[in-house]
């Protein structure tokens, strides 16, 4: 059983493709219907036309065959794309046929069989069958010169050897262009197959460095949380301490901690979706860095010959997880500058900080940026996934007059009124000694 026919240049819908030449190509490759009833049309009309004005002039036996064969060879022209073996074989048939019923070799339908034979299953295929055709056509034609003279034969109206050598010449044209086309079409369908396993392996490596980002972020955020519970339990311990000797302050403590488990849980709830289940790293996690390591980042690049100017302007919020952001898209950006632009002159970083929005943005002048050899790009793919737990937009790309930029837009979250008095309300010297933080992991 065959499988359905495609169009040999119809790519995967994610795939952008240049559009293939021809406005006549691109519309007979969009309708093949259309294509196949020309084909049959050019056949079938002018046979059947002529036999019908040879059945109205001499009725006979013979004429009336002839039409019957026309007929069956050009309606199965219509399956040369499906089952271009049967329809070779009927062709050929027709073929020897005609010899015998009539005065010309009708070799039109093989010459369209063998075609397809080399368009739609492979160039031996077609090849074979030329050669059956040869043979088949050199022994009937042998044939007729033999029994010529018998009775109520119709010899051919042209010799066989001029017969013979037309119907093999129409047969190896098709036979060389049918080939050519289908090695074409063979060669573009192998071209896409292989840009959809491309894609879909380019799918898989975006899918594995975003995990492998997600279980990072979630190891950094580790410390954020356990800071808070940090605090929570050192306000519990004081409240439990000023509970007998001052009510109201301790009250007023135990409401701090509800304000910091809350700022906490959103926390959680941000990472819910990154988590990864079970830990299997045993080793301690490092501070993460923030906004105040930002002066020493910018000083290793520049002793590494990069040539950084960095510009901050307003407010720094406070929450740590988006200082953490800021100083990672910084740090990304500058990485990617020191590989891939070595001939930049300027490479500027600005910071602003607003009242909404964190915007980020760092570029660099070179005119030619090296290749990416020494990187996978799962760097900006981390990257925009860690902007995104802050519902965050991060752009990448060439910018006008040259060079690259890189622009981070991040609302900004402000924390809570408890996350703020936390730390000093744990400060306060109490009547009862209050225990020192500990870092939880």
């Amino acid at each position: 059983m065959t499988s359905p026919v495609t169009a040999p240049d119809a790519a995967p819908a994610d795939l952008e493709l240049p559009r293939p030449p021809g406005a006549v190509r691109r519309y007979f490759g969009a309708h093949p219907l259309l294509v196949d009833s020309l084909v049959v049309a050019v056949y079938l009309v002018p046979a059947l036309a002529e036999g019908v004005v040879e059945m109205v002039r001499d009725p006979s036996w013979s004429v009336a065959l002839r039409v019957v064969l026309a007929t069956v060879a050009g309606v199965a022209l219509f399956a040369r794309r499906r089952s271009p073996r049967i329809v070779f074989a009927i062709a050929l048939t027709v073929l020897v046929l005609s010899v015998f019923v009539g005065r010309n070799v009708d070799f039109v339908p093989t010459v369209f069989a063998l075609y397809a034979l080399a368009v739609y299953r492979s160039a031996r295929s077609a090849w074979i069958a030329y050669a059956i055709t040869a043979v088949a056509t050199i022994g009937v034609l042998s044939v007729t010169e033999i029994v010529v003279s018998v009775h109520d034969f119709a010899p051919l109206s042209t010799e066989a050897i001029p017969s013979g050598f037309a119907a093999l010449s129409f047969c190896t044209v098709a036979v060389l262009v049918g080939t050519n086309v289908g090695n074409r079409r063979r060669y573009l369908r192998a071209l896409i197959d292989r840009a959809r396993q491309l894609a879909r392996e380019r799918d898989q490596q975006a899918e594995i460095a975003t995990a492998a980002e997600r279980s990072r972020i979630a190891r950094e955020m580790h410390d954020i949380v356990s800071h808070s519970l940090t605090v929570m339990i050192t306000l519990a311990d004081g409240s439990a301490g000023l509970a007998a000797t001052a009510p109201e302050r301790s009250a007023e403590t135990m409401r701090l901690v509800a304000e910091t488990g809350r700022s906490a849980l959103g926390d959680m709830r941000r990472l819910l979706g990154v988590l990864r289940p079970g830990d299997e790293e045993a080793a301690a996690h490092a501070p993460q860095p923030g906004l105040g390591e930002l002066g020493e980042l910018v000083e290793r690049f520049r002793a590494a010959g990069l040539p950084v100017r960095i510009t901050v302007s307003g407010a720094a919020p406070t929450d740590v997880g988006q200082q953490l952001t800021v100083f990672r898209v910084v740090q990304e950006a500058l990485t990617n500058a020191l590989r891939h632009a070595a001939l930049a002159t300027q490479v500027s970083v600005t910071i602003e900080f607003g009242d909404d929005r964190i915007r980020i943005v760092v570029e660099d002048d070179a005119t030619v940026h090296t290749g990416s050899l020494q990187g996978s790009g799962s760097g900006l793919l981390g990257l925009r996934e860690r902007v995104a737990l802050y519902g965050g937009t991060l752009e990448a790309g060439p910018r006008r007059g040259g060079g690259w930029r890189v622009v981070a837009d991040i609302p900004t979250v402000r924390p809570s009124a408890a996350a703020a008095a936390a730390p000093a309300a744990a400060a306060e010297p109490e009547p009862a000694p209050q225990p020192e933080p500990r870092s939880h992991e």
